[in-house]
């Protein structure tokens, strides 16, 4: 399908399915079932990201990056999804892409120059630590409990964290805690730079999950006890940590939209490709209707949730909030592509499962894709309150007369 991408957009997005193809899906072949990939794999692949001309779409030019906007960003995006290593690859990997986004648009001079530039670089890791468990903040953030207190020049951090992504491997972590008791906490939170390293900050464990793979994302459960870092740590202004969320998670919703349609459509060319060669009842699999209706379907929801990012896209390029729109791609996308991979699953049957292709692994991490970023419930709590204040009293009367 053409889309309404912007022509450099489409022109690195090319660059970056060659590079996917030629480099990086034989890593990837060299360790399905095996991972994670070795860090020296890692940093070969970002070197050769280079020479492609395909390193950071998203960084900024002065930081190494190519300084794409966002809507050129999303093809390139969806191109570096076709493998679990091409985000990684070309630096736009999550969570540190949404964390550079973050200090790109808050940060100091000089906490750019200590933490986004080495971040851009590939030499350091990141993780957003936000989630709390069980009665903590998770789809509910109002109900965060970490705190963070003034004493003198330096703030100090209490709390529990969990779910933090590459928290256990990270060199610095975005923590979100309370600054005001008094006030709602979507008033009442910043967000601050807290080094790995810093006293007091435990790493309890990276907790067992679903997937991860070739990638060894790990989600970490961390103890901040009497964590002291110094005012200038805080990254934006006290109590914005909501406002300054909200302006990561958006455009990062839709980058994951598109990682995961990526992912989505190689699903479905191996299997095309397997229903054209294997034989069973008197001809190939890609003759039978049923199958054939199966790909149909998945590539007609697949065409709609691209579109509706590409949509939610161009409202936050006019710089509208498109809460609803996010809203709706995410959720949107997250079913149609965990559906079109299990699809793909299904049509290569035993080899759908096996290590050998990249389904099982693609199975594996899409699940996910449901429950990060936002779980549907929630999105869909957001659409549908909106829909109903969007209803006008009015014409209440006039919607429900069923006759004369």
């Amino acid at each position: 399908m053409e889309y309404d991408d912007p022509e450099r957009g489409r022109a690195v997005a090319e660059r970056v399915r060659e590079f996917v193809r030629e480099e990086v899906i034989p890593v990837e072949r060299e360790h399905l079932g095996d991972g994670p990939v070795p860090r020296d794999a890692v940093r070969q692949l970002r070197e050769t990201a280079r020479e492609y001309d395909v390193y950071g779409p998203q960084i900024p030019e002065e930081y190494g990056g190519l300084g794409m906007g966002f809507r050129e960003m999303l093809p390139v995006f969806e191109a570096a999804g076709r493998s679990l290593l091409g985000a990684t690859a070309v630096r736009a990997n999550a969570p540190d892409e949404g964390n550079m986004h973050t200090l790109e648009l808050v940060g100091t001079d000089e906490q750019r120059d200590e933490w986004l530039r080495p971040l851009a670089e590939g030499e350091a890791r990141s993780g957003f630590s936000m989630t709390e468990p069980m009665q903590g903040a998770g789809s509910d953030p109002k109900m965060i409990r970490t705190s963070a207190e003034k004493d003198g020049d330096e703030w100090v951090i209490n709390g529990h964290k969990w779910w933090t992504t590459q928290g256990s491997e990270a060199d610095v972590l975005l923590v979100m805690a309370r600054t005001d008791e008094d006030a709602h906490p979507y008033q009442g939170c910043s967000i601050f730079l807290v080094p790995a390293d810093t006293p007091g900050v435990e790493v309890v464990r990276d907790i067992p999950h679903l997937g991860g793979g070739l990638t060894g994302a790990s989600h970490a459960e961390i103890r901040y006890d009497d964590v002291r870092v110094p005012e200038e740590n805080l990254l934006g202004e006290e109590n914005a940590g909501f406002a300054i969320a909200q302006q990561r998670l958006g455009p990062a919703r839709l980058t994951h939209c598109m990682r995961f349609s990526g992912m989505a459509e190689r699903a479905l060319d191996v299997a095309k490709a397997y229903a054209e060669e294997r034989r069973a009842f008197d001809g190939t699999l890609s003759d039978k209707q049923a199958l054939r209706f199966e790909i149909a379907e998945a590539e007609t929801r697949l065409h709609a949730a691209r579109s509706m990012v590409r949509h939610a896209a161009r409202q936050i390029d006019a710089g509208n909030e498109a809460r609803i729109e996010v809203a709706m791609s995410k959720t949107f996308a997250a079913n149609v592509t965990q559906d079109a991979i299990d699809t793909a699953v299904q049509i290569c049957g035993g080899n759908g499962i096996g290590k050998d292709l990249p389904l099982a692994d693609f199975y594996e991490n899409v699940r996910q894709f449901r429950i990060i970023d936002g779980a549907d419930e929630v999105h869909k709590r957001v659409i549908a309150r909106d829909a109903f204040e969007d209803t006008d009293p009015s014409e209440v009367e006039h919607l429900l007369r069923f006759g004369e």
